[in-house]
C-alpha cells in the first residue's frame, strides 16, 4: 500500500524527469548537439546525480526527449491525418508536421544520431501511418499506383537533409509541396524498380 510520503516522492520524481527532458530540448536547441549533461542539469535546476538517477546515460535522455517531441507535435498530426477524408491531404498534413518537428528539434535529432539513440523504432508510428494513407490514396486514385511506403521514407530523409543547408524559417515548405505534386498520378512517368531502404542505417536516411 502506498503511503502519502511515497506518493509525494513518486510525484517529485516524475516532475524532475519531465523538467529534465524539457530542459534537454531547450539546451540542445540553444547550444547544439554537443551540449553536455551538466548543461542540461543546470537548466533543469537539478543536481547531476538526480539527472543520472532518472536517466542513467545520454541515450536514454535523448530518447525521452524525442518521445516528448513526438507526443506533443507528431501524434496529434497522425491522428488528424488518419481522420481526414482526403488521404492525400492527410499525407500532406503528416509530412508537414514531421518536417516541422525535425526543424524545431534538429539539434536533438543530431545529438541522438551521434550517440546512437536514433533507432528505427522512433519512426515506426510515422511509417505505419504513411503506409495506410498511401494505400487509401491509391484506392481513391489521388496517389500514383507505383508508389511504395519506402519511397516516402526516402523522401522524408531528403526533406530533413535540406534543413542543414537552409536558414531558419519555413523554406522547407516549398519542397514539401513539390514532393506532394510528384505523388500525383496525373502526368506521372513510370518509376524504376524500388531499392529497399536499409532500416537500421540511420546514417544514410535521416528520418
Amino acid at each position: 500500500m502506498l503511503t502519502d510520503g511515497t506518493r509525494r516522492l513518486r510525484a517529485d520524481a516524475a516532475r524532475n524527469s519531465e523538467r529534465i527532458v524539457q530542459a534537454a530540448r531547450e539546451v540542445y536547441a540553444e547550444i547544439g548537439p554537443d551540449a553536455t549533461l551538466d548543461d542540461i542539469a543546470r537548466r533543469a535546476d537539478v543536481g547531476i546525480a538526480t539527472l543520472y538517477r532518472r536517466f542513467p546515460n545520454k541515450e536514454e535522455l535523448l530518447r525521452a526527449a524525442l518521445d516528448q517531441s513526438i507526443a506533443e507535435q507528431l501524434s496529434p498530426a497522425i491522428e488528424q491525418a488518419l481522420g481526414d477524408d482526403d488521404p492525400k491531404r492527410g499525407l500532406a498534413t503528416l509530412m508537414e508536421a514531421t518536417v516541422s518537428m525535425v526543424a524545431r528539434e534538429r539539434n536533438t535529432f543530431a545529438a541522438a544520431h551521434n550517440s546512437g539513440a536514433l533507432t528505427t523504432e522512433f519512426n515506426a508510428p510515422f511509417l505505419d501511418s504513411v503506409t495506410l494513407l498511401i494505400h487509401r490514396g491509391q484506392q481513391a486514385g489521388v496517389i500514383r499506383a507505383d508508389l511504395v511506403p519506402d519511397d516516402i521514407h526516402v523522401i522524408m530523409g531528403m526533406l530533413a537533409s535540406l534543413l542543414a543547408c537552409m536558414d531558419s524559417g519555413d523554406g522547407w515548405r516549398r519542397y514539401v509541396v513539390l514532393m506532394l505534386d510528384a505523388l500525383s498520378p496525373t502526368g506521372a512517368s513510370p518509376l524504376p524498380a524500388a531499392d529497399p531502404v536499409r532500416r537500421g542505417d540511420t546514417g544514410r536516411c535521416s528520418f
